[in-house]
Parts: C-alpha cells; sequence; structure tokens
C-alpha cells in the first residue's frame, strides 16, 4: 500500500509540475499573448515557444527571480513592429520592462498598472500613441518611467505625482498638451525630468536644468526665455511648479537606476498571489492528505539545483563574441544590460559607485555624459551604427539630444590601465588636446555597471585617408584632387606638430600610432588625426598588440625594433610614409624612397591625376618624404622644420 501511495505521489507532483510549466501557467500564457503582440511575424522572438520554460533561459530576454517568477525582460533594439498587450497584467513579480528603440506602436495599455513591482519601465524611441494611461499612478514602485520619442497626446496626468520613488521622468519629444501638473514639485526624489520638445503650456519657477524647450506657447515666470502667462491665476503662488523645494540642490544630481531587481521578494505580495486551477488544487489536497513533505521536498531540490546549474552555465564567460550591447566581462543569455554587474577589480575610476554624472577633481567637468545620454546617442550600441571594431574598442556613430553627430569610442575596462589614478591622468590629458586638426572629444562616461569607457569625438563625414588610397576604376569618385592631396599634407602636419609642443597648458605627446586610419576627413576634407594620446589609457599590452598592425604596413620606425621606445622622431617617420601615401595614392609605399632619391615624380604621383598636378609642389612634397622617413632618426626633421620646409622648396 505504501509503495502504491508513493509511486501515485510522484505521478501527481509530476502532473503538477507539468501543468505550471505548460498551458496551465498564467505566466507562460501571458509570455505566448505578448509574443504574438510584440512580434505579430514571428520573426524575432522564435525563441518562446510554448514548451519552453522561461526561468531557464530558453525565452531570449527574459529572467526570473529566486520564486521562479518572471522579473525582467529586455527586448531593446530587436526591431520589434507589434503592440504591447494588455496580458502583461500576468507578470506581476515584473520589476524591469524594456521594449526601448523598437517600432512597436498602438497605446500604452492600461492594464499594465496591474505590474505594481515594476521599478523600471522604458518604452521610448517607439511609434507609440494615444494618451499616457493615468492608472500609471498606482505603480507605487515605479522609480524610471522613460516615455520619451513616441507620438503621445494629451495631457499628462496629474496622477503621476503620486509616484513618490520616481527619480527619471522622460516624456520628450512627444505631442503632449496641456498644463504641466502642480503635482510633479510633490515627487521629492525627482532627479531628472525631461519634458521638451512637446506642446506644454505653463511653468513657474523652476530650478536650473530642467528640460522644457521647443514647447510652442510655453509661458512661465523666472525664466528670461519664456513669457509671463495671462492666466497666472492658475498658479499657486506657494507652491513651486513642478518641482518641491528638495529640487534646490540640482536636478542632475543623482544617478539613474541602471538596475532591475531580479531579488525582490514576492512573499506577502501580490505577485505571489496566482490563481489556482481545480486540478491545482486536488493535486494540492492529496499532497496535503498523504503528508509526504519529504519527497515532494527531494523533488523540489531537484528542480531548483538543475535551475541553478542552467543560470550558473548563462554567467560563465563566453568563448564566442561578446554582444555589442552586453557587458563585455560577462555573457548573460537572457538578463538585461540595465542589471549593474559588479566586477572582481572594483573599476571605479570616477569614483562613487560608478556614476557617469560624478567625475574627479582631475578631470573637467565639461567633458562628462551620463550612460542614459550615450544609449540614446547610439540607439543602444545598434548594430547598425557600428563604425569599426578592433581587439580592444568599438565605434559607434552617435546623434546627441542637440542634433549633432558623434563618434562614440566604447573601450572595455580589461583593456584600460589596471591604476586608476594612471587612467585617470590619461582622460585629462585627452581633455587639454584642442587644435582643429585633431578629432575633438566632446565627452566621455565611465560606467562600472557595463564595465566600459566611453569616449565620444566629433564626427568626420568623410571616413578616413584609407579610404582615398588605392581607388578602383570604378571608385574614380573617390580620387583626391592635387589641391585636397596638399592641403591634407600641411594640416596632418599642423596636427603632428601641435602634439609635439609644449605651448598652452599642455605638455608634449608623442602619437605612437599614426596611420591613414587614424586621419580622418571632416565635410570639407579638413584632415583630423584621431587616437592622439590614447595609449595613455590603455593598458601596455593592449598598446603592444596595435603596434603590430603599424610594423606591417610600414608606418612604425626601424629604431622600434632596437630601442622599443617612440621619441618625436618615430612620429615624423610615420607622417613621411604618409606623404608617399598622399603623393602616389597607394597604401603600399615600400620602394618608393629610391624613386623620390632619383626625382622619378612619374613614378610617385598617382596615375589617376594624369597632368593635372603641380610639378615643383610634388618635388617639394616627396623631398620631404624621403628626409622624414630616414633610417637614421638624428637625421629626421622636426614636426616645426617641415612646417617651415613646406612653405619652401627641397
Amino acid at each position: 500500500m505504501g509503495s502504491s501511495l508513493f509511486f501515485f505521489l510522484v505521478f501527481a507532483i509530476s502532473l503538477y509540475a507539468l501543468f505550471q510549466l505548460g498551458q496551465g501557467n498564467p505566466e507562460l500564457r501571458a509570455l505566448m499573448e505578448l509574443k504574438s503582440t510584440l512580434d505579430p511575424e514571428g520573426l524575432v522572438l522564435s525563441s518562446w515557444t510554448t514548451g519552453g520554460e522561461p526561468c531557464l533561459g530558453d525565452f531570449e530576454g527574459v529572467a526570473c527571480n529566486e520564486h521562479g517568477k518572471v522579473a525582467n525582460i529586455s527586448l531593446q533594439g530587436k526591431g520589434l513592429s507589434g503592440s504591447i498587450s494588455s496580458a502583461v497584467k500576468e507578470l506581476r513579480c515584473l520589476s524591469g520592462l524594456y521594449l526601448h528603440y523598437n517600432e512597436l506602436n498602438g497605446e500604452i495599455p492600461r492594464e499594465i498598472a496591474n505590474l505594481t513591482e515594476l521599478t523600471d519601465l522604458y518604452l521610448n524611441v517607439n511609434n507609440l500613441s494615444g494618451s499616457i494611461p493615468s492608472e500609471i499612478g498606482n505603480m507605487a514602485s515605479l522609480q524610471v518611467l522613460q516615455l520619451c520619442y513616441n507620438r503621445l497626446t494629451g495631457s499628462i496626468p496629474n496622477h503621476l505625482g503620486v509616484l513618490k520613488k520616481l527619480t527619471v521622468l522622460a516624456l520628450q519629444s512627444n505631442l503632449l498638451t496641456g498644463a504641466i501638473p502642480a503635482s510633479l514639485g510633490d515627487l521629492t526624489e525627482l532627479v531628472r525630468l525631461d519634458l521638451s520638445f512637446n506642446k506644454l503650456f505653463e511653468l513657474q519657477r523652476l530650478t536650473q536644468g530642467f528640460q522644457y524647450a521647443n514647447n510652442k506657447g510655453l509661458c512661465g515666470s523666472g525664466y528670461p526665455s519664456l513669457h509671463v502667462c495671462i492666466s497666472a491665476g492658475l498658479f499657486n503662488p506657494n507652491r513651486p511648479e513642478p518641482y518641491g523645494p528638495k529640487s534646490s540642490s540640482g536636478l542632475f544630481a543623482g544617478e539613474m537606476p541602471q538596475s532591475a531587481n531580479l531579488s525582490r521578494s514576492c512573499n506577502g505580495s501580490r505577485c505571489a498571489k496566482h490563481s489556482k486551477s481545480s486540478v491545482t488544487i486536488v493535486v494540492v489536497g492529496i499532497i496535503a492528505f498523504v503528508l509526504c513533505s519529504s519527497v515532494s521536498g527531494l523533488m523540489a531540490f531537484a528542480w531548483y539545483r538543475r535551475r541553478k546549474q542552467r543560470i550558473g552555465s548563462m554567467l560563465e564567460p563566453s568563448d564566442g563574441r561578446h554582444s555589442t550591447d552586453q557587458p563585455k566581462e560577462v555573457f548573460r543569455k537572457s538578463a538585461s544590460p540595465l542589471i549593474n554587474l559588479e566586477y572582481s577589480i572594483g573599476w571605479d575610476p570616477l569614483a562613487d559607485a560608478g556614476s557617469c554624472n560624478v567625475f574627479s577633481q582631475e578631470v573637467s567637468q565639461s567633458f562628462r555624459f551620463n550612460l542614459e545620454e550615450v544609449e540614446c546617442a547610439t540607439q543602444y550600441f545598434s548594430e547598425v551604427n557600428l563604425l569599426g571594431k578592433s581587439n580592444f574598442a568599438s565605434t559607434y556613430k552617435g546623434m546627441l539630444r542637440d542634433g549633432s553627430i558623434v563618434a562614440v569610442k566604447s573601450i572595455n575596462k580589461t583593456s584600460c590601465k589596471a591604476e586608476e589614478a594612471e587612467f585617470l591622468k590619461g582622460l585629462k590629458a585627452l581633455t587639454l588636446l584642442q587644435h582643429e586638426n585633431l578629432v575633438r572629444l566632446k565627452g566621455f562616461c565611465c560606467s562600472r555597471g557595463r564595465g566600459e569607457c566611453f569616449l565620444l569625438y566629433d564626427f568626420a563625414s568623410n571616413g578616413s585617408l584609407s579610404n582615398y588610397l588605392d581607388v578602383k576604376d570604378d571608385e574614380k569618385e573617390k580620387v583626391l584632387d592635387w589641391s585636397k592631396r596638399v592641403s591634407i599634407i600641411n594640416g596632418i602636419a599642423k596636427g603632428i606638430e601641435y602634439l609635439h609642443s609644449s605651448r598652452t597648458n599642455k605638455t608634449p605627446l608623442v602619437h605612437q600610432s599614426i596611420s591613414a586610419e587614424k586621419i580622418l576627413m571632416d565635410d570639407s576634407f579638413v584632415p583630423k588625426l584621431s587616437g592622439a594620446g590614447l595609449h595613455k589609457l590603455l593598458a601596455d599590452d593592449v598598446v603592444f598588440s596595435t603596434l603590430k598592425a603599424s610594423a606591417a604596413m610600414g608606418y612604425l620606425a626601424p629604431e622600434y625594433t632596437t630601442t622599443g621606445r617612440f621619441t618625436v622622431k618615430s612620429d615624423v617617420y610615420s607622417f613621411g610614409v604618409i606623404v608617399f601615401q598622399i603623393l602616389t595614392g597607394k597604401t603600399r609605399v615600400a620602394g618608393l624612397r629610391l624613386c623620390a632619391e632619383s626625382g622619378q615624380l612619374e613614378n610617385l604621383v598617382d596615375k589617376n591625376l594624369g597632368k593635372s598636378y603641380s610639378i615643383p609642389e610634388a618635388a617639394k612634397l616627396a623631398c620631404i618624404a624621403l628626409v622624414c622617413t630616414s633610417e637614421t632618426p638624428s637625421q629626421r626633421p622636426t614636426m616645426e622644420a617641415v612646417l617651415q620646409e613646406l612653405g619652401s622648396n627641397c
């Protein structure tokens, strides 16, 4: 009898487990409904299947908490083109919902307000329409509400003013109308509020930093750029709008939350209360009747152990290529890139838990960017914006909020100097470099959570000099005319001479890795030398590895192989190679010194130019290239002398 009861119990528990993981599981059912609306053509969420296990990594972008409940959905930048289903309300333990940078349309479902555990809601940069549901004001746990860059209409709900934990409210670039609710002044935890680029009106006594620009018809007092509202009686003179007294310390003083709370307890909360079908009640009744807790405990332990093993395998370093929108240090199959990962070496060069808003006294505040601005500029490091990738960095094209185009270089912390003092010293050196022939550093951001440092440079619309070498017959439009070549050579020389000089407040700097790839062209073909000072941020082994390419292309001065040192004369050697490349239009310039020595200009000047070049100028430039690439460093001129020589004959 005891044996029969045992096997019956095992069978009953198995049925229960299958029932919970199958169609009877309300969370699985909700996820499948979400899939049908988010990805109606089934092109993205193919891993979401009824036979899958959301909490064991089978569902892309889904992560669970320790109670086996869905706590995080991260599907940003996936190209989703559907809408958001009201079925999302069934995911009652959800603490992070990241659907930004997609093409979602339709309205925000009012049922989303059922997610009372939600802390982070990112729906920005989509095509969502309709009004902002006032029911969102019932989401008491909400800390970040990102609805910007959509087509939302109507007014800002007054009920948002009861979200006491809200730290970020971003509603910019929508079609919102009406007055700015005075209730927002009750949000004492708010550190960032952006309502710009809407059609709002009425504004009064706001602290510096509040983003309200491009709201046609906006009026208020206390701001020179706004006219006083005629209906001034609508204002409560005793209450600042929309901030309360605590906002006097500044709007951007805090850091935007970057973590989804996967450890939030479900005990005693609504998310622990799920509906039970009659089958569930029967099974539970059988278990209670036979009082076989030991067997159920063993099976629960086995399931828990299996789950831990699967999750553990997800967190192990991957041998494959790291995704560009995930932290480089750890590969997570389904967790959000916004989760704050801690690293064994607490890399935090800018202090205060890796905040991108807090910077060392050694670095100018004017260069700071926060992580959200970098993510927004690059569309969350979309592959579409990837300009290039090396063994230590990735570079993305981006657009800042002011409309300026930038190049964002992402460097993982394992490639940076281990000593934070040295890293900061190198960062400060970069901020001091200001010259018309150097790519300008606009700013930077270091994120402990992502384990990366981001450098933001002016974008060079015409690419690198290498694009204009070895031009094929069907690419004649890329052939640089003679005047451009002369101007480019002069510009490069000025940039290098500036690096070597000690004028202004900078110390002399050796570039170390000048190449055609590092010379960028703006829209007027003004050359901009990139990579200057970058070696001061990078670890020695990373710097050394980058030299292999330079040596292979002939840019590396011959004395480096014996001395292992870089000097201003090694930069001069690289410049000479560049001059030969510009003259010939070729990448490979081996053997051209003999042509220059013998004065064979016909074998030096690019055949694509025909006769359209100045013979005296060509002879002068060939002479400069020849002397700059002398085998002996002492025979090479300084860059100051090169600039003087560019104005005279050889």
